[in-house]
């Protein structure tokens, strides 16, 4: 399975997934862009869907599904299906509430369209108010291989490193990542995200005492969780 990222509007990212005739579109905001990489790669639309349902990902549902036979699945509806299937291939619905209710990630392949759930550098925001059920939506996330490549629904990822680097300023990983970083395609594997997002390091000797030097509550993961979601 391939993926193709888009950039639309000002920072969101929407993505196909593809084999050799077939495509998925989710958060399908760049439609003319997608619609021209179809016709250039003789590609049939067949299913549209987003990460989520705020307006800034939903907002190319209709257009693709007027040009295009494609049928369409409320993100609300993909965690009791499970799994899309593409070509021969399963690509896995994994319900990640806490962003929104109806956040969901796509995982095939070693590639994961983690929508608003986990950016390049920092986890999303928390919309819900739920942020138990988000801390653990982070922390199924953080089962996938090290090696999965993660593709979010924006790129934030110049503003979130200085987050970091607010948190670890002695981190030199951060820099090495902003060395990586390409707006033309804006990713980075999980093992990489392990280094430098602080909400994902919550057990670092680093966080830790960055939180007490704040006087946040920095006893337990959680705890540090909740002080970290605290500052966003």
């Amino acid at each position: 399975m391939k993926v193709k990222q888009f950039r639309y509007s000002a920072d969101n990212l929407g993505y196909l997934m593809y084999g050799d005739r077939y495509a998925l579109a989710i958060d399908g905001g760049a439609v003319e862009q997608m619609l021209q990489f179809m016709e250039e790669h003789c590609l049939e639309l067949r299913i549209i869907t987003n990460t989520h349902s705020h307006g800034d990902h939903t907002c190319g549902n209709r257009e693709l599904a007027e040009a295009t036979e494609a049928d369409f699945i409320n993100a609300g509806e993909l965690p009791s299906i499970g799994t899309l299937p593409l070509e021969g291939s399963r690509i896995d619905i994994i319900h990640t509430p806490g962003h929104t209710a109806d956040s969901v990630c796509f995982h095939v392949d070693g590639i994961l369209i983690s929508g608003d759930t986990l950016f390049n550098g920092k986890v999303g925001r928390c919309f819900t108010g739920d942020i138990r059920t988000f801390y653990e939506s982070i922390k199924k996330l953080l089962e996938l291989p090290g090696n999965t490549l993660i593709c979010a629904g924006h790129d934030y990822v110049e503003d979130y490193l200085e987050f970091a680097r607010m948190v670890e300023p002695a981190n030199s990983f951060i820099d090495t990542y902003r060395g990586r970083y390409d707006p033309a395609f804006v990713f980075a594997s999980l093992k990489d995200e392990l280094k430098v997002d602080p909400f994902l390091r919550l057990s670092e000797p680093s966080v830790i005492a960055f939180l007490k030097s704040r006087d946040l509550p920095a006893s337990t993961e959680y705890q540090r969780w909740e002080s970290l979601v605290s500052l966003m």
